[in-house]
């Protein structure tokens, strides 16, 4: 299938005595795609994959899936490490109605651009699911060449990107350039998005809108029916939201946001994340509560 529009990473709510609140991520799910979401991404980075046990991922699987199943919304699933042959056994798991796997480049070890797509290659052949490659150098540690990307673009099962180099490069313009009509590059920076959709990014994949779905919902519809204008009004109105809710690590100033509107109970995150500074919250709260007018005076 075909990726297009808004996809939603969900954070992962945690209630006070740090434990998974089931409820709260159900409906923030359903609130997401309320607001305009074409789908949603389960265990991506900004749901803490990392620091939940298999137990509590499966739960949050379960959860989103459910979601997604009875609103016949598309379900993107994290999966995978840089390990290939453990990121094989992940993908393993995956069944309909998941609609396809977000796999990272491999992060830390730093494998030749040959050896990256060597590894998708064999991820891509043994997954029963489309993939979705995650391309974040400054979170691997390894850039890849638009030559490289076109080659895995190029891989049968392979039916989209997250885009996410922090810029608009040469090689992404490149890539974008070439990349074949049945692949999908989803923007996946936050403040590049508006940039990535002009340039002919299918989608995006934002975290900030855990925050504010309509607007960036809006913003992608309005690239997509081609209305300049409007589009560019709207990537000046978000971009200071997405730079308040990136000003320290993510999730944790979304999740401080979220919890300071009543949507989750805590903005908690796990260790080695600390909770945002009470500064840091309510500059991106205001951003937040100053967004909805905004949108208001646009049109919407």
């Amino acid at each position: 299938m075909a990726f297009t529009g808004l996809f939603v990473p969900l954070i992962t709510p945690f209630t006070a005595t740090d434990v998974l609140a089931e409820d709260a991520l159900e409906a923030l799910a359903h609130a997401v795609l309320d607001e305009g979401a074409t789908g949603i991404v389960a265990l991506g980075t900004t749901g803490e994959p990392a620091t939940l046990t298999p137990g509590e991922r499966r739960r949050v699987l379960n959860i989103c899936t459910a979601v997604c199943a009875e609103r016949d919304a598309p379900l993107i699933v994290g999966a995978g490490s840089n390990s290939t042959a453990a990121s094989v056994d992940a993908l393993a798991e995956l069944t309909s109605p998941v609609s396809a796997a977000l796999v990272v480049v491999p992060y830390y070890t730093r494998p030749s651009e040959e050896g990256v797509v060597e590894h998708f290659r064999q991820l891509a052949a043994a997954s029963p699911v489309p993939l979705v490659i995650y391309n974040i150098p400054y979170r691997t540690g390894r850039t890849l060449s638009a030559e490289t990307l076109v080659r895995l673009a190029e891989l049968p099962n392979v039916a989209g990107f997250k885009h996410a180099v922090g810029g608009i490069d040469e090689d992404t313009m490149t890539f974008l350039s070439r990349v074949p009509d049945d692949v999908s590059v989803l923007a996946g920076d936050d403040l590049y998005a508006g940039p990535m959709l002009a340039l002919g990014a299918a989608g995006a994949i934002l975290a900030s809108a855990n925050v504010a779905t309509r607007a960036y919902a809006d913003l992608l519809t309005a690239w997509q029916a081609g209305d300049v204008v409007r589009a560019r009004k709207l990537v000046h109105q978000v971009t200071p939201l997405s730079r308040a809710l990136f000003a320290e690590p993510n999730p944790v100033v979304i999740k401080a946001v979220l919890a300071a509107q009543g949507r989750i109970p805590t903005g908690h995150a796990r260790l080695p994340l600390l909770p945002a500074d009470p500064k840091t919250a309510a500059t991106a709260l205001h951003a937040a509560t100053a967004t909805a007018p905004m949108l208001v005076a646009a049109g919407k």
